[in-house]
């Protein structure tokens, strides 16, 4: 089937270009979201009128999709997942999943937005591909992980924490907390041993006439 693209199709061509795609594809996804028209005389010539109107339509959105992809992009969002010792989650991270995290942080997508090959079936930190128009693509990266306190080691190291290694910065963690308060005691202790000491001493008394 031949069609009048309405807008930039990734891998297919840009608007006001006719294409042939499958007759399923086009009625089940471009023609009823709008995307495409059927390329025939009527509608070509329709196209031809409202181009203009259509291309500054699509500037308006691509500008506005580009400021709020200036924010986005490089954000990053904690999914906690059961897991086994290998890493590979009981069940799966969606798109659905990706899009509820990035509108909790504050941009609101729709799961057809966010660009999956595949489900994220395993722990640690994925890109992900977010669509904001035909022309504004970002990317964000999804922190998978077991807990939030795993969640943040892995974005600290860069790569899926194992209980030991998990264990490891706990520990290192309360061992620097544990110096600390410490060192605060120790101040402490010595100030009042300098106030204890200034406090015994007694005055000199005047020598007689």
């Amino acid at each position: 089937m031949q069609v009048i693209l309405l807008e930039r199709i990734e891998k297919l061509g840009q608007m006001g270009d006719v294409v042939t795609v499958k007759p399923g594809y086009a009625r089940n996804f471009l023609l009823p979201q709008r995307k495409a028209r059927r390329a025939t005389k009527e509608n070509m010539a329709q196209f031809e009128q409202q181009r203009a109107q259509l291309e500054a339509e699509n500037l308006t959105l691509r500008d506005e999709a580009q400021k709020v992809g200036e924010k986005l992009d490089g954000l990053v969002v904690m999914l906690i997942r059961q897991a086994g010792e290998s890493g590979h989650l009981y069940g799966s991270v969606t798109a659905r999943d990706l899009a509820e995290a990035v509108t909790a942080a504050g941009f609101s997508i729709g799961r057809d937005q966010v660009r999956l090959d595949t489900v994220i079936k395993n722990l640690g930190l994925h890109k992900v591909k977010i669509r904001l128009h035909p022309e504004v693509t970002v990317t964000a990266t999804a922190n998978v992980a077991r807990t939030d306190a795993e969640a943040e080691v892995q974005a600290s190291t860069g790569h899926i924490v194992s209980a030991e290694d998990l264990q490891a910065a706990l520990d290192a963690a309360g061992a620097e907390k544990n110096a600390a308060l410490a060192a605060i005691e120790a101040e402490e202790t010595s100030e009042e041993e300098s106030e204890d000491a200034g406090s015994t001493e007694s005055p000199s008394e005047p020598k007689e006439s």
